[in-house]
């Protein structure tokens, strides 16, 4: 985030969340960055879980009923 132009604004907003962390703005956007570059790494090393195939619905099951034999 250091090398992107931030505007007044964002640069006030993070300027205001740095001293509630007790932090300069240059540590915190430093610490900003090194924390989203962990989630990013763990992110990615995180293996996939694959979503259960989901039940169906009600008219999923009305229609599937109409389509048996009797």
């Amino acid at each position: 985030m250091s090398e992107r132009k931030m505007t007044d604004a964002q640069r006030a907003y993070e300027a205001k969340r740095a001293a509630k962390a007790g932090m300069s703005l240059e540590k915190w956007l430093a610490d900003k960055e090194r924390r989203a570059a962990a989630e990013a790494l763990e992110a990615a090393a995180a293996p996939s879980v694959a979503a259960a195939p989901k039940k169906p619905g009600f008219f999923g099951r009305l229609l599937e009923k109409a389509q048996k034999p009797l």
